[in-house]
């Protein structure tokens, strides 16, 4: 096996290529994210990045993320969620817990709590059901800030929300009176 740094390298190219640029390497998304795994092999090797399908379930059954998945076939593969390329990844409307949480850095959060929560270039906002992942999210962009959200109540005022294939709860916009500072 590779190593933990040329695996995690590998790892950030496949999530550009399937959640935002798979025109990088010359391949195309169905209409729910999905790419052949051998097209996606082949087409890495022409981009002069070596994958193959061992490398592949590596990347796929070890990413902490839960990034990734393969179709029920395990001929197909895609992203989570997060894209920012126009896809439906087919989920269903689900009844989210009365808490989410949403991390971000500190530099945003006056704005949040004004204009509260938008997808910014993604086609959904991204919100987790455990406070920690949250504030490991916030990290990522600066000193990390903890929002609370009010998602039970946006619930039963008919906003929707998307439960992904790695567990992250998604929805279109989260308005401000449905935020909470920790």
């Amino acid at each position: 096996m590779l190593p933990d740094k040329q695996l995690t390298h590998l790892s950030r190219f496949l999530s550009l290529v399937l959640r935002h640029k798979p025109e990088t390497i010359g391949i195309e998304l169905d209409n729910n994210g999905w790419t052949d795994i051998g097209i996606l092999i082949e087409k890495f090797k022409d981009h002069g990045t070596e994958i193959n399908l061992e490398i592949l379930n590596h990347i796929v059954a070890t990413n902490t993320k839960k990034r990734f998945a393969f179709d029920v076939t395990g001929t197909k593969i895609r992203a989570s969620q997060g894209h920012s390329v126009g896809i439906d990844p087919g989920y269903t409307t689900e009844k989210p817990p009365e808490l989410l949480f949403h991390g971000t850095a500190e530099k945003s959060v006056t704005s949040i709590l004004e204009h509260g929560l938008y997808k910014q270039k993604r086609q959904h906002v991204h919100l987790s059901m455990d406070r920690e992942v949250a504030k490991a999210v916030g990290q990522r962009h600066g000193k990390p800030v903890v929002l609370r959200v009010l998602s039970g109540k946006m619930f039963s005022d008919n906003f929707t929300f998307y439960l992904s294939d790695n567990g992250v709860w998604l929805t279109d916009h989260v308005p401000a009176e449905y935020l909470e500072l920790l």
